[in-house]
């Protein structure tokens, strides 16, 4: 499918996903409906209740880590959320940057951005902003960031060379990320590829950690460092939806699997322009 076509079909998803509650989330990404019953996001999320600032209308179960515990965010910092949902990660990240800091979340589901703006108003949080803009042309201007965190999302960007990219411009000079994420050791079957849904659910979307990596390191970032690493236990049941037992056996055999990893990287002090050749 085209990149516009694969972003129609998460917006679509998770704009439902928006309208049900962390419960109907972890059961399936898209509840009694059935869209695509199958990706249970249970199998992905951590659990967020220890952390200060933690707002549980705001927790849709949806992520693959926890980025805010390695961001190494700091009071006063300004912190920028990439695929900020229902405002879950930004509220974690305002305690730590505190009232002299800011935190800006980005999504582009139009139903995400209005449930995190009114989380926010509740909370009666006035440095806490959520913007309406696609992560491969954020809504943001140079230099903006100190640190910029991210929770299972960049694998659903179609284009991940602009979205480092667009990274590598929002931060400024001596700035860092700390993105949590889903990586592939070894091939997909190509049936799991092409399945939208399985897209949506996070997992037809990743690529190779090795070629991930590669990319942070071709738009510029410096200083990557895998934080954390875990395999993600996928059900038999789950995968046997869309590929064959005998496709299932290969993709084992061959010692794949799919993975969350936890991502530092900084822009280096000195950097001028970008290297990815965009005039980004």
């Amino acid at each position: 499918m085209k990149n516009e076509e694969l972003k129609n079909i998460v917006k679509e998803k998770y704009s439902e996903i928006a309208l049900q509650s962390k419960h109907e989330n972890e059961t399936s990404c898209c509840g009694s409906g059935g869209c695509c019953s199958d990706v249970n996001y249970s199998i992905f999320s951590e659990s967020y209740t220890h952390l200060q600032g933690y707002n549980p209308d705001a927790d849709l179960g949806l992520g693959c880590g926890i980025p805010t515990e390695f961001a190494q965010i700091r009071e006063g910092d300004t912190v920028i959320d990439l695929g900020s949902g229902a405002g879950n990660d930004c509220f974690v990240a305002r305690s730590l940057v505190g009232a002299s800091g800011k935190v800006i979340g980005i999504d582009f589901t139009e139903a995400m951005i209005e449930k995190a703006r009114g989380n926010a108003l509740k909370l009666g949080y006035n440095n806490v902003e959520f913007r309406l803009g696609d992560i491969e042309k954020m809504p943001v201007t140079a230099n903006k960031a100190d640190v910029i965190i991210s929770n299972c999302v960049l694998n659903l960007v179609p284009d991940k060379i602009k979205a480092f990219s667009e990274i590598y411009r929002v931060l400024k000079p001596g700035g860092h990320l700390s993105v949590s994420d889903v990586v592939l050791k070894g091939e997909l079957p190509e049936h799991l590829i092409q399945s939208a849904e399985m897209y949506a659910g996070c997992v037809s979307g990743a690529i190779q950690m090795a070629d991930y990596l590669q990319i942070m390191a071709d738009c510029g970032l410096g200083n990557i460092q895998v934080q954390k690493e875990k395999m993600i236990m996928v059900p038999d049941e789950i995968f046997l939806n869309y590929i064959s037992h005998e496709d299932l056996a290969g993709f084992k055999n061959q010692g794949a699997g799919i993975y969350s990893i936890t991502v530092y990287a900084e822009k280096p002090v000195n950097s001028q322009g970008c290297r990815c050749g965009c005039s980004c």
